[in-house]
């Protein structure tokens, strides 16, 4: 059984940074993209970045891209999200995802099967 578990969030002032972790566990871990999404309140899911399986390829939401930073580390199964500079408009919570089909290389929120129980990032202006 896949599990997904976020950690990392918190508050932080506008211009500050967070990292948010992913672990991963229920399958080989290296096989599968992993991405970030988040929900602010009032609005729908939407994508953040995601890193292909062996991380050789990345994409970013143009509204997270020079700010945000995805990365992972197959040996420990983590994935990671570095956000700096953030924004009051970063409010939202996070989750991390992955889809059921390996070598899978989505972008959308529907095409990702599993998901995390997502974690809290506040941005204060």
């Amino acid at each position: 059984q896949v599990q997904l578990v976020e950690s990392g969030g918190g508050l932080v002032q506008a211009g500050g940074s967070l990292r948010l972790s992913c672990a991963a566990s229920g399958r080989t871990f290296s096989m599968y993209t992993m991405g970030w999404f988040r929900q602010a309140p009032g609005k729908e899911r939407e994508f953040v970045a995601r890193i292909t399986y062996n991380g050789g390829s990345t994409r970013y939401a143009d509204s997270v891209k020079g700010r945000f930073t995805i990365s992972r580390d197959n040996a420990k199964n983590t994935v990671y999200l570095q956000m700096n500079s953030l924004k009051p408009e970063d409010t939202a919570v996070y989750y991390c995802a992955t889809p059921r089909v390996a070598w899978y290389t989505p972008l959308r929120a529907d095409d990702y099967n599993y998901w995390g129980q997502g974690t809290q990032v506040t941005v204060s202006s």
